[in-house]
């Protein structure tokens, strides 16, 4: 029997689910002080790119060139950040951030940069709709 994905615990608390992906879960990290998405893809076990066969690689890499449209598609975008850490939650998961020079944590990476300004219910609701319509517009 296959296990069963379970996302994260940490991934869970510090973002909010937009839309599932052929491979991925795409969520919008709760800061917002910058444009941030994460993509965790639905894989049992796999904490490094390494884990995932060439197939899989490929379909992540296509989700996160998405992502990336996405963000450049809702707002202003002067730099594109794309890093998979894990460091501290180990599930294997891709950030994808849309940077603005000045913004609050430039030049410098957003990990650990100042105090998560959490998004308010209605804030937060209309940013996940906005990025759903805009999803809808990307999707072929």
């Amino acid at each position: 029997m296959a296990e069963a994905f379970d996302l994260d615990g940490r991934l869970e608390a510090d973002s909010h689910f937009i839309a599932d992906g052929p491979l991925s879960q795409l969520r919008l990290i709760d800061d917002m002080r910058f444009p941030w998405l994460v993509l965790v893809p639905r894989l049992p076990g796999a904490s490094e790119w390494l884990d995932l066969d060439g197939g899989a690689q490929r379909l992540l890499l296509a989700e996160i060139n998405q992502a990336g449209q996405l963000l450049r598609a809702s707002g202003a975008c002067d730099k594109l950040n794309i890093g998979a850490l894990g460091n501290i939650v180990r599930q294997l998961h891709v950030h994808v951030v849309a940077r603005l020079e000045g913004d609050a944590a430039w030049p410098g990476p957003v990990w650990g940069a100042g105090t998560m300004q959490r998004f308010g219910t209605a804030a937060r609701e209309a940013r996940l709709a906005q990025l759903r319509e805009k999803l809808q517009s990307l999707t072929p």
